[in-house]
Parts: structure tokens; C-alpha cells; sequence
């Protein structure tokens, strides 16, 4: 898995005069893994490489969301494309229990 990007939303921002407690947007994938999905349905590259949000709030407790790969079978109506979804749903398990641990 390679990281492409991270946006720290937080120094935007404070870049303006605005207060955000921090959150960043970690920009990730592997194409040997996405490239597959493409193929399925070309307009699933809108969503990407993947992405995951991490972000403190209010209380100071630190979250991790991304969009689940079945989403992104809907949304796109990906049909025959199982075993690829499976395999991104998996990755982003263990990467989300990585960085949270």
C-alpha cells in the first residue's frame, strides 16, 4: 500500500483564521489492487485511490472513517467484482486496526 497524499485540513484552516480541531485526509491505495476495480466499472475511479479521515473531536477522542468498499459497489453498480472488493475490504481492515492500535 502506497500514500499518495495527506491534507491537513486543520492547517487550511488556520490558513484563513479558522479554528479546526485536527483532521487530516490520508490519500492511499495499491494499484494492483484498484486498477482490477477500474476495469470493472471505470467510474469508481472518482472514489479513487481510497481515502481515510482521521479527526479529533470535540471531547479529544481520535476517529478513523473511510467509505466501505460495498458503498462503492453500489454506488457504482459493480457487478462481477467480488473478489476485488473483498480484497480492498480487507486491506482497509487491517490498515484501519494498524492505526489505531
Amino acid at each position: 500500500m502506497k500514500v499518495f497524499a495527506v491534507i491537513d485540513h486543520s492547517a487550511g484552516a488556520k490558513s484563513v483564521g479558522i479554528d479546526l480541531k485536527p483532521t487530516e485526509l490520508v490519500v492511499f491505495g495499491n494499484p494492483k489492487v484498484g486498477s482490477p476495480l477500474m476495469v470493472c466499472e471505470q467510474s469508481v475511479a472518482i472514489d479513487l485511490p481510497q481515502k481515510a479521515l482521521i479527526y479529533e473531536d470535540e471531547s479529544g477522542e481520535v476517529w478513523l472513517s473511510y467509505n466501505d468498499p460495498m458503498y462503492l459497489k453500489q454506488r457504482h453498480q459493480i457487478e462481477g467484482c467480488d473478489e476485488v472488493l473483498n480484497k480492498i475490504s480487507k486491506a482497509l481492515a487491517n490498515f484501519a486496526k494498524a492505526a489505531t492500535q
